[in-house]
């Protein structure tokens, strides 16, 4: 006798942090939905013995359902891709993403299943982040996740709207605007997408190195890409004009090194005088809200000297990858 069809299949992706993942699954396997309701699909995009494990251990643990699947992903790199091989592997039509480091609450999927109830194509659920009393630039930032219209640390989607926009692209290699590429997908087709407050996931904060938001930087170009994916809902939701900050900023410095080395000097010193306000402006903008700790000034200081400049290369890397200049 074959196994009942689950009402919704759990996908989650996950990348060399078993650690995090046994914490989500632990989570999973505790929701208040019935257990031969919903299965878990734990799509590993850097495969290794110890996220196999941990999955073949979550499923010895358990009694009947929910059952815990393991699909290594080799064919492509990225949350993207490895979330296209979950949702096309599960045997549900409603489709839960959450990510490895999260924890859901134990109502998180019977709210999902209930948000879904009325026949919508998708539903976006709530996601905490708790902050500390003295946080960082970065941990604000990062924070921001918590305010996103539709992010797929928590989301539910029809399996049939996710196949008739084509899941995720893939194009997408880290985790940075997959889920408003899919999102834009989704409202451009007409379906009908709702919150989910009841259904939440915790997200705690991760540490970063000292000055992360440097290499995070890479992520820009991802914005490109969707721009040209979806321009009209790129320019009403993510932003509305170009950077002209960074580019008033990278301007200034260009054009005082190139004219010291000229040899016009007056020029040059006006031009870096320019640059050096308006990267004071910067830093003290990001410094005005987040925690006045020697660390946190120092990786501000050293991050605004650096990201201007840096977020325009990325973009201009995007726009030669993707085809298109960007926004």
């Amino acid at each position: 006798m074959s196994a009942p069809v689950p009402v919704i299949s759990v996908v989650v992706p996950t990348y060399q942090r078993p650690d995090l993942l046994e914490r989500c699954l632990a989570a999973l396997l505790k929701q208040t939905l019935a257990r031969d309701a919903y299965e878990i699909i734990v799509c590993d995009d850097g495969p290794s013995r110890a996220a196999q494990d941990l999955a073949e251990a979550a499923n010895e643990r358990t009694e009947g359902r929910p059952q815990v699947r393991y699909f290594p992903v080799t064919r492509t790199q990225g949350p993207a891709g490895a979330r296209n091989v979950g949702w096309q592997a599960a045997r549900a039509e409603l489709i839960a993403f959450t990510d490895d480091d999260t924890v859901p609450e134990p109502a998180w999927l019977e709210a999902g299943v209930q948000a879904m109830a009325s026949g919508v194509e998708a539903a976006a659920g709530r996601i905490v982040m708790p902050l500390p009393e003295r946080a960082t630039d970065y941990e604000r930032d990062a924070a921001r996740l918590g305010e996103a219209e539709f992010a797929t640390a928590n989301v539910f989607v029809r399996r049939s709207a996710l196949a008739s926009v084509g899941g995720f692209d893939e194009r997408y290699t880290q985790a940075w605007r997959e889920d408003s590429d899919l999102h834009f997908s989704l409202l451009e087709r007409g379906y009908t997408i709702v919150p989910a407050p009841g259904a939440v996931v915790i997200h705690p904060l991760r540490s970063a190195r000292f000055a992360a938001s440097i290499s995070s930087q890479k992520k820009v170009m991802y914005d490109v890409l969707l721009y040209r994916n979806h321009p009209r809902l790129y320019r009403e939701r993510i932003r509305r004009t170009p950077p002209w900050l960074y580019t008033a900023v990278t301007a200034t410095l260009l054009a005082g090194v190139c004219s010291v080395l000229a040899g016009w000097q007056s020029l040059g010193f006006a031009s870096l005088l320019v640059w050096a306000v308006l990267t004071l402006l910067f830093f003290f903008r990001r410094l005005r809200l987040s925690a006045f700790t020697l660390r946190n000034v120092g990786e501000l200081l050293v991050s605004s000297l650096v990201i201007p400049p840096l977020s325009l290369f990325w973009r201009v890397v995007g726009a030669r990858r993707f085809g298109l200049a960007f926004p």
